[in-house]
Parts: C-alpha cells; sequence; structure tokens
C-alpha cells in the first residue's frame, strides 16, 4: 500500500511509494499528516513513523484539460467490470468468458476508438454483436458510454485505505469515495479470482 500525497491545497494527488513519501518530508518538500502507528522507518540517528497521507509544503499546479486514452483497464472499470450488453459481471464468467472493449459502430464501418464509441463486453456478447451495431444484432446498451470525469479516471484502479479515503472524501465528497469502494470490491473479487 501507497502513501496518498495531497497538494499544498489538500487535493489527492496520488499514491506514492512510502519511501518516496519520507524522502520527500525528509527534504521538507512535504508533512506527514496521519500515520501507521504500527510501523516506523529508523536509521541510525533518527527513527520516522510510517506516513500512509502526506502534504506538499509548496502548491503544484496540475493540468486538467487533457483527454486519457481509452485503456481496458480504465474502461472495465468505468462499467464496472459488467458487460454493458448483457450485465455479466466479470466474477460470472466462466471457461473461456471474459471482458473485451467492444466498438458500438465497429472500426470497420467508421466507429472511433472513443469513450463514447467503446463499452466493456463479455466475449459471448461481443461475439453474436460482431461487426454490426447493437440494434443489427437485437442487442440493448445498458448505460450510455461517455469520458469519465478526472477523479473517476485518477482513482478507479487505487487502492487506498479507510484512512486515505477520508481525505479523498473531504477534497471530492463521498460520489468518489464510492466509486472507490465500489472499484476496491471489483478488485478484492479479482485477487480472489486468481
Amino acid at each position: 500500500m501507497g502513501c496518498l500525497a495531497l497538494n499544498a491545497s489538500y487535493e489527492p494527488l496520488t499514491l506514492v511509494p512510502t519511501r518516496r513519501a519520507i524522502r520527500l518530508v525528509l527534504d521538507g518538500k512535504a508533512e506527514i499528516l496521519e500515520t501507521d502507528a504500527a510501523r516506523q522507518y529508523r536509521s541510525e540517528r533518527a527513527s520516522v513513523p510510517c506516513p500512509t497521507v502526506i502534504r506538499l509544503v509548496r502548491f503544484v499546479h496540475v493540468p486538467r484539460r487533457f483527454r486519457r486514452q481509452v485503456t481496458n483497464t480504465f474502461l472495465f472499470a468505468r462499467d464496472d467490470y459488467s458487460c454493458q450488453y448483457c450485465g455479466k459481471h466479470r466474477s460470472a464468467l466462466r471457461g473461456r468468458q471474459f471482458l473485451t472493449r467492444d466498438h458500438i459502430v465497429p472500426r470497420s464501418r467508421g466507429g472511433m476508438n472513443s469513450w463514447e464509441n467503446v463499452v466493456t463486453a463479455c466475449s459471448p456478447c461481443n461475439n453474436r454483436k460482431g461487426d454490426r451495431t447493437p440494434e443489427e444484432a437485437g442487442l440493448h446498451l445498458r448505460t450510455v458510454p461517455a469520458e469519465p470525469d478526472y477523479v473517476h479516471l485518477v482513482w478507479a484502479v487505487r487502492r487506498v485505505t479507510p484512512t486515505q479515503a477520508r481525505w479523498i472524501r473531504m477534497f471530492y465528497g463521498e460520489d468518489a469515495v464510492a466509486m472507490l469502494r465500489s472499484r476496491r470490491a471489483a478488485f478484492d473479487e479479482i485477487d480472489d479470482e486468481e
């Protein structure tokens, strides 16, 4: 588990390795806000508690206007690891069934590889649809695909502790924490399968 790094404004930025967090603290670039009382890092002359949340001393400008490319990791997280045609969750797929990326308007027919044109589909539904639109294949989308917001993209595939989730809630609200909980449950199911 990493350490949650907050901007000087208390905006959650990212998870950093614990060693990197300690280095930032020792260099005076960050301060420790939360620690894991059970763990300490010791040297010959000093002892530092294991940080779980740090805050940068100086504000770091983070550009928000960017478009994240579609990757299966973020696509599956956006769609809650469920087929957008039949609703099967990844944990319900058996044998040679698995999640795939499906283009609503097939690429061979001019469809783009954009957030608005791709959905998660189980392999049976994707094979059934083939090189057709969902309407032509007799399939119906369960949701309207859209580009996920910044918070969703950044935190969709992260694992955070309850203490770290509290800081994310303070800045982004309960919706972000609810999304983290659902992602955590999905990852736990995936880990149990493997």
